[in-house]
């Protein structure tokens, strides 16, 4: 149920997918992997719409060259755990919202204790590596896996669902060469929201999921494009899941 205060505070939003919509937001409970520029866009916002629950995993500490575009983190955090930082600020965004956080790499090793049952992975990361374990979890489970990505004022985003759509190592079936991404802060704001958005329609069952397309923004031109994507049926990771 909701209380008063919880139908005060998201009447705006009741108001377009009523309060059966906000108690669906409410039980969802979501993994999302990184703290950094992309995760703390994606937790304030799914934070602030009322989310239930949020387990965010991630095991970096704070640096001054992380805050033009890591917003959760401020200055006299420089030196913390970003998780700290980050729920922190969460927790006084919404008292309402449940914030767990794990100081841990995400391994293959660990990570079937990390998503444990949770009901949907949100990629925040910014390495391949990690990627496809959180892409090969989502599929082994059958739960939606939300990718992200950004570099300099350019990003992309899709959403997978396993058994239906084309998943990250059909789309990248090699990793690019690790890099460390030049990053202006506007773009994984708006990332990250694009991907905050499409779990709140997952969740709600509303609009048209980015599903076998990869959004991709371009924001030195103010232009988003997409590309169509297909299932690889020879797939290492998600040939055979249906």
């Amino acid at each position: 149920m909701l209380t008063k205060d919880e139908v005060k505070r998201y009447e705006r939003q009741i108001s377009i997918f009523g309060e059966e919509g906000q108690k669906k937001l409410k039980k969802a409970k979501v993994f999302i992997a990184g703290a950094g520029g992309l995760g703390c866009s994606i937790s304030a916002y799914l934070t602030v719409a009322g989310v239930g629950k949020l387990r965010v995993v991630d095991n970096d500490i704070v640096a001054l060259e992380n805050l033009n575009r890591q917003i959760l983190h401020w200055d006299n955090d420089i030196g913390d755990k970003k998780l700290e930082s980050a729920a922190a600020k969460l927790k006084r965004m919404n008292s309402n919202v449940e914030v767990e956080v794990i100081s841990e790499t995400i391994t293959k090793s660990n990570i079937d204790d990390l998503v444990g049952d949770f009901d949907m992975i949100v990629d925040a990361m910014d390495n391949f590596a990690a990627r496809y374990v959180l892409n090969k979890a989502a599929l082994v489970r059958k739960i939606p896996f939300f990718h992200g990505a950004v570099h300099g004022f350019y990003g992309q985003a899709t959403t997978i669902i396993p058994g239906k759509t084309a998943c990250l190592r059909c789309i990248f079936p090699e990793a690019p060469p690790p890099t460390v991404p030049p990053v202006v802060g506007v773009t994984p704001g708006i990332i990250g929201c694009i991907q905050a958005t499409e779990v709140l329609k997952y969740v709600l069952g509303i609009g048209s999921l980015l599903e076998n397309r990869l959004l991709m923004w371009d924001g030195l031109n103010g232009q988003m494009d997409e590309l169509p994507l297909e299932k690889n049926p020879r797939c290492e990771d998600c040939a055979g899941v249906g």
